[in-house]
């Protein structure tokens, strides 16, 4: 099923500012829980892991994102600001 445009630019938003910050808590978490076990890391290390885990987060979401900045191809007039 094909969501919406109206959805997506929903659902993009709810991502972002419920979705995101729950990510970076849980990404902090396991780096955390990771040094406490096993030691810290370079900081290189470290900041490939996050280089990394700053893709991940996205990869899901790609179908939701894409095509969402762009007016609305439902409305006759592309220039309109308002197409919700």
């Amino acid at each position: 099923m094909a969501l919406s445009y109206k959805t997506r630019k929903r659902l993009s938003l709810l991502i972002l500012v419920v979705g995101m910050p729950a990510y970076v808590v849980v990404a902090v978490t396991a780096m955390n829980a990771l040094d406490a076990r096993f030691g810290r890391m370079p900081v290189w290390a470290e900041l490939l892991v996050y280089v990394v885990l700053g893709f991940l987060w996205a990869l899901p979401f790609r179908a939701v994102f894409r095509g969402v900045g762009r007016p609305d191809p439902g409305t006759d007039d592309p220039g309109r600001k308002d197409a919700e």
